[in-house]
């Protein structure tokens, strides 16, 4: 049975796209209360299937596929850049294909312009007109008004006329870094993107005899299953270890392992990976906020993904990103030993021009990452870091790490890395890292 919440979520998930959600609406149509409602209504906005605008209200938007992440609606525009909605409140559902900046001649902007665009342009209401006219939303920048007839026409063709205080630059900048922000997250490999659906999971219910994981077993061959009530909410997971020596007619609840650690879909694949290997785990059960099963994802899915993900062009570059580009091998020495180097760029730096603390970090890990894949091939996970030693370096500086391997064996890798600025000793850290392999 679902709880109010999740009915909730279901009644403005089949909501039309573009329709208006309002807290009083909801919990009158769902007879609950307004804060109820309330909670479900941010929870669909964080999903995605929602957006709140100011002054205008909450709206039913499109829900984005991955694939399709680096789109952005027009209700989602009016919130970046902290615009007003003058008229075709009815269209901010829609999603934009491209945006084009009108600083041309009235023709010229009107080639460029099309279906779906999004035309940013100051007080100019011919070109607003035509614009609405050609199929297009449009921002007017400078924090202008339009005429009320250019209201009634976005109005009347259900495309969004949006006024913002920003200038045409400001705007673009915006849009674009959040545009670039979504390309990050679209990199970013989550568990709903490669568990093993409900519908293809085996699982086992409380109420189940040890007799049923023999048949599962013969079946399917896997040892490990999660355990549900009659709810499908998760109660425990049981193994092989678990099973052994019991009689048939045992109860599963009896003999499983419960509270087991679970993961939700938007959990990342690094951190389960971290979780699997810290505690030695082969499968977890995946949950939704209310603790129902929705799937499994074992650890060779994990290892599989992160091999994937490595082979993908980053599109969106975060500040890892940059500074793992800027490393280069300088030259190499014995085994475990190499010297890489690495300029210090503008964005590497703090409010003061020195090498930010969270660089040095991922420079740390990098240079650790690269020396221990010398010795081994597989991934790793950062069990702890030591920084003991570091002194402001400048900006436009060239630093020489020197990593080296103190100890290395199946599943672990102790490494030591030194860095110098013009030959003069600028930090120093100790790094502990479990190795995962990839057979």
């Amino acid at each position: 049975m679902a709880t109010k919440h999740e009915q909730i979520l279901q009644y403005i998930d089949e909501l039309p796209v573009g329709e208006k959600i309002s807290v009083r609406q909801i919990a009158k149509a769902m007879t609950v209360s307004e804060g109820t409602a309330y909670r479900a209504i941010k929870e669909a906005e964080n999903k995605g299937y929602v957006s709140t605008i100011e002054r205008v209200g909450t709206i039913r938007i499109e829900r984005k596929k991955k694939e399709n992440i680096e789109k952005l609606t027009f209700a989602e525009v009016v919130n970046i850049v902290e615009g007003q909605v003058l008229g075709g409140k009815t269209g901010l559902h829609k999603t934009l294909n491209k945006f084009v900046i009108g600083a041309m001649k009235l023709e010229a902007m009107m080639r460029y312009t099309g279906p779906d665009n999004l035309l940013i342009v100051g007080n100019r209401t011919q070109a607003q007109e035509l614009a609405l006219k050609a199929g297009a939303a449009v921002l007017i920048t400078g924090g202008f008004d339009t005429d009320d007839h250019i209201k009634k026409l976005a109005d009347s063709l259900e495309m969004p006329i949006i006024s913002t205080s920003y200038d045409t630059f400001t705007v673009a900048t915006m849009i674009n870094r959040a545009i670039y922000d979504q390309l990050i997250k679209k990199e970013i490999i989550l568990v709903e993107d490669i568990l093993t659906p409900l519908t293809e999971t085996y699982f086992l219910k409380t109420s189940d005899k040890v007799s049923k994981w023999h048949t599962l077993n013969l079946e399917t061959t896997h040892s490990r299953y999660p355990v549900v009530d009659q709810n499908m909410k998760i109660q425990g997971m049981v193994t092989a270890k678990d099973i052994m020596g019991q009689e048939t007619e045992t109860t599963i609840e009896k003999i499983m392992t419960k509270q087991p650690m679970t993961v939700s879909g938007k959990t990342s694949v690094a951190s389960t990976a971290h979780m699997m290997v810290w505690e030695g785990i082969e499968v977890l059960p995946v949950v939704d906020d209310t603790n129902h099963l929705e799937g499994i994802i074992s650890r060779q899915d994990v290892l599989k993904a992160l091999q994937m993900n490595q082979r993908q062009p980053q599109v969106g570059e975060t500040i890892d990103d940059i500074v793992t580009h800027q490393m280069v091998l300088m030259r190499g020495r014995a085994k475990g030993e190499d010297v890489y180097t690495c300029e210090v760029t503008p964005q590497m730096t703090n409010h003061l021009g020195t090498i930010s603390y969270g660089v040095f970090t991922t420079i740390v890990s990098e240079a650790a990452n690269r020396i221990l894949r010398s010795y081994k091939k597989g991934d790793l996970v950062v069990e702890n870091m030591t920084i003991y030693f570091l002194k402001p370096v400048q900006m436009e500086s060239l630093i020489e790490i020197y990593p080296r391997v103190l100890e290395v064996g199946r599943k672990f890798g102790k490494v030591d890395v030194e860095v110098f600025s013009d030959g003069i000793l600028v930090g120093k850290a100790m790094m502990m890292c479990q190795l995962i392999d990839r057979n």
